[in-house]
């Protein structure tokens, strides 16, 4: 018998457990972004597995990520950004936020010119984009042609170890693994939030996580499609109506 929708049979303990929980309705949406210039995406359970899944076939067969390799996100609260943080975590790996110490790895999506000696991949934001639209770093990775070359299953991984790190940020204290899905789960639904920039990212990560674990989705908007929104109210009206907002953050 099916469950019913929204249903929680258990919440999830573990990233592979959420990925599991988003592909069991593979069609209904889990991430959708309104980015600037009227950009909308919209990620279903399966697609953003898939994307988790390429990604962390890439961190683990390129940089051998595993528990205790720290990959620095230099990037905006964005949807790709989702898919990265999951990817890392998946892997057993730790995400360093922008502000924090240098990682082993360093995924951004404005690198040239970055002083590091970390390994770099580079993204491109936009959905549309099959190659990184700058200066590429010597030796750098471009996701943008790379990501889709791997599997749609993930392959091997090393045993993620609960206690080691998992989230590092200049304001935000470190959690462990165990940490990351420790917190109680909101009721499920689908939930309105500003995406906010590139120093809030340890929170934003953390807020859409748990929207996730209750079996909830996300609406993101961009930090100028935000501000339109706050100025149009009969605008975000309609987008709360069509997106069937029920919880605005």
């Amino acid at each position: 018998m099916r469950p019913p929708p929204y249903a929680v049979r258990v919440p999830p303990t573990t990233v592979a457990d959420l990925l599991a929980l988003l592909v069991r309705e593979p069609g209904r949406p889990r991430v959708t972004w309104y980015g600037d210039g009227g950009e909308r995406v919209e990620l279903s359970g399966a697609v953003l597995g898939n994307w988790v899944s390429k990604t962390t076939n890439l961190l683990v067969e390129e940089f051998d990520a595993a528990p205790g390799t720290r990959i620095t996100l230099d990037l905006p609260p964005h949807w790709r950004t989702v898919v990265w943080a999951l990817a890392v975590w998946r892997s057993g790996a730790c995400v360093v936020a922008p502000g924090g110490a240098d990682g082993d790895v360093l995924v951004s999506d404005s690198p040239a010119g970055t002083p590091t000696t970390a390994q770099v991949v580079a993204v491109a934001l936009p959905a549309l984009a099959r190659a990184f639209p700058g200066t590429l770093p010597p030796g750098a990775i471009d996701a943008a042609s790379a990501v889709m070359t791997y599997g749609d299953a993930i392959g091997w991984t090393a045993p993620v170890d609960p206690a080691a790190p998992a989230l590092e940020g200049a304001d935000e204290r470190s959690r462990t693994h165990e940490d990351l899905l420790a917190g109680p789960a909101p009721s499920p639904g689908r939930v309105l939030r500003a995406a906010g920039d590139r120093t809030q990212l340890a929170p934003f990560l953390l807020d859409v996580l748990a929207v996730l674990s209750g079996d909830g989705s996300v609406v993101l908007s961009s930090p100028a499609t935000a501000a339109e929104l706050a100025a149009d109210a009969p605008r975000r009206a309609r987008l709360v109506d069509s997106e069937r907002i029920t919880t605005e953050a």
